[in-house]
């Protein structure tokens, strides 16, 4: 039998169960995939949680994983047993030291992608690949501001944008995690646990504000997200980390300057295979050539998955994490 981490109801950690779990032939189109590595991310909390839906319980939730092709079902064309794999997708049900998935969901690793960097990357990774080119593309001259700057998406987009030519403000919840964010491209980290983020960001602006601000805390950050922008800037708002955000008066953005709000979600940018590829690829490359270094800071055996969740949601990680079967 195979292991997995269910639930069996919503709530906090402690609902994560270690379980004997049943993994089937793969039919047409899927594969079984031996995983080794399984990517850590926020966004399993919202499921665990039961903010974001995940169907009929008891379920295995995770998103991201890195692994080995083990058997391919009728009708996969490009994929082998032994093949190296890494996804980012639903259906739900990574945290399992093996699965069934779609082959058309998973991408070959390069040679020179370690699993475990796969697994911290591809979810996180791609996510910033379509927040930096398609919610806004930064360019040369761009001053962006990064929430959570020294977390998993937070460092590779400091690190992508700085790439990209835009100088780089980010905050971050205590010094070192600010020593972390400049280290990976932030040209200014705001501790906003001491500092009233809006203001400092006006104030390394000369009051002009950003272009673009890629928001995952929600709740706490997003009025003063709202008044960092620039005339006819950008609020990407793509997770929740503090709590939903509340409702927004459209009249309230003409008020700032015409501003734009994207609520995006990774889905939406890979829905086609062709898409996906494309975002993988990129992400791909942008690690091959050094311009993005994958900082895998924890590890955490697949079994104490919910000591995870409970030093995720106290902030107390930096970087990925990754669950390792």
């Amino acid at each position: 039998m195979a292991k997995a981490i269910r639930i069996h109801e919503h709530g906090g950690p402690e609902v994560l169960r270690f379980e004997d779990v049943a993994v089937g032939r793969p039919g047409p189109g899927e594969i079984r995939v031996r995983q080794t590595a399984i990517g850590l991310n926020y966004i399993d909390v919202y499921f665990r949680t039961g903010l974001y839906p995940v169907g009929e319980l008891p379920a295995t939730i995770g998103l991201e994983g890195a692994g080995i092709v083990e058997e391919i079902g009728p009708d996969v064309a490009g994929l082998e047993a032994g093949r190296r794999v890494a996804y980012a997708s639903r259906p739900l049900g990574a945290y399992a030291d093996e699965r069934l998935i779609a082959a058309e969901s998973v991408v070959p690793l390069p040679d020179a992608i370690d699993d475990k960097s796969a697994a911290a990357m591809m979810l996180k990774g791609m996510t910033a690949h379509y927040l930096l080119h398609a919610c806004y593309a930064v360019a040369p001259g761009d001053v962006i501001l990064v929430h959570a700057a020294a977390g998993g998406v937070g460092l590779i987009l400091c690190q992508w944008g700085k790439h990209l030519g835009a100088t780089v403000i980010g905050t971050v919840g205590s010094d070192e995690k600010a020593d972390l964010a400049r280290a990976h491209g932030c040209d200014h980290a705001i501790a906003y646990t001491r500092e009233d983020f809006a203001s400092r960001v006006r104030e390394i602006t000369d009051g002009a504000g950003v272009a673009v601000v890629y928001d995952s805390v929600g709740k706490v950050t997003f009025e003063g997200s709202l008044d960092c922008l620039r005339p006819r800037g950008m609020m990407v708002s793509f997770g929740n980390a503090s709590g939903k955000p509340d409702p927004v008066d459209p009249l309230a953005l003409g008020a700032r300057g015409s501003l734009f709000l994207i609520r995006p979600s990774l889905g939406d940018y890979t829905e086609t295979r062709d898409a996906l590829v494309a975002r993988a690829s990129g992400l791909f490359a942008a690690v091959e050539a050094g311009h993005v270094k994958i900082t895998v800071n924890q590890t955490y055996p697949l079994r104490d998955a919910g000591r995870a969740h409970v030093d995720l949601e106290a902030r107390a990680t930096t970087g990925s994490t990754v669950l390792i079967p």
